[in-house]
């Protein structure tokens, strides 16, 4: 019988995954498989037990936020290429960004169904100075949006949440000067935000139309916002959170690289997907193609 580590956040979103367990297990073990089951017991702890016990098995399926995911990813990268079992995700977080791009169904038993009988397909991983992130690395404004919203906030209003959160952060934007180092040059100046992405959804923002986005060619997308001169680009950069519509124009750079170096003279704080991931004078990013398989929807 094909083995499979569950690995599950039982506080992720509004915590709804408690009501749907019996389901999904049960929906993998009538697909074939014998189902271990562990709810992690705090940050950090996913990765860890990816690390640990999913060599072992045929499958591994996560269910939370995309932090979840996240991390459940990271702890695969520390095993060799070649032993990371396929991944599969049913997404319980509050804006889930990954369930977009892994084409994942509405509805917990369907994304089960996905995630143990789905199709398979590569994904390239990225890493900020050595740390893995899933799917988008980011500097400067709103990025401290998610990890630095209250739960109990996430939790009732959802994206909601992150949308109030960041808007209260205007009157407080400093941008950063900053040289960039990419594929095809260098880029210098100020800049009031950057995202690293593979993703076509970020925070419940698509910055990008999907035919931009390749989760398998080897390149992340990059997104770069100069700091607004008047204020007609100030109310873009508003419609962009709160309408979630990309205001694209000499303000704001979009490239594809398969890496990326950001120094400047003081230390620039990061997010990696929507968590704290450290300050630092130089960051380096680096795209590892197709690193991990996903399990995906048609």
């Amino acid at each position: 019988m094909k083995q499979l580590l569950f690995i599950f956040n039982p506080t992720a979103g509004k915590g709804q995954i408690r009501g749907s367990l019996a389901g999904i297990v049960d929906q993998f073990t009538k697909l074939g498989y014998l189902v271990t089951i562990y709810p992690t017991q705090g940050k950090g702890d996913a990765a860890d037990a990816a690390a640990m016990l999913s060599i072992r098995y045929d499958r591994v399926i996560c269910a939370g936020g995309d932090g979840t995911l996240s991390e459940v990813a990271a702890g695969l990268m520390r095993l060799p290429a070649g032993h990371r079992p396929p991944l599969g995700y049913i997404p319980f977080g509050s804006t889930n960004d990954c369930a977009h791009n892994l084409r994942l169904p509405a509805g917990a038993s369907a994304c089960a169904a996905v995630a143990a009988s789905g199709v398979m397909r590569p994904c390239d991983i990225g890493t900020l100075n050595g740390r893995s992130f899933f799917y988008v690395a980011a500097f400067g404004a709103f990025t401290d949006v998610a990890y630095d919203t209250p739960q109990d906030l996430k939790k009732t209003f959802g994206h909601l949440a992150y949308i109030l959160a960041a808007v209260g952060r205007m009157p407080t934007i400093t941008p950063y000067s900053l040289t960039i180092q990419h594929d095809g040059g260098t880029l210098e100046g100020e800049f009031l935000l950057g995202l690293v992405c593979n993703t076509i959804s970020v925070g419940g923002i698509k910055p990008l139309a999907a035919d931009q986005v390749a989760l398998d060619d080897g390149l992340f997308e990059v997104i770069l916002l100069r700091p607004p001169k008047t204020v007609a680009d100030f109310q873009q950069v508003i419609q962009t959170i709160t309408q979630q519509k990309p205001a694209p124009g000499d303000g704001m750079i979009v490239l594809h690289t398969s890496r990326l170096t950001v120094s400047g003279e003081v230390s620039l704080p990061w997010t990696t997907d929507g968590e704290y991931g450290g300050s630092f004078l130089r960051a380096e990013i680096q795209v590892h193609p197709q690193a991990i398989t996903t399990i995906q929807g048609l």
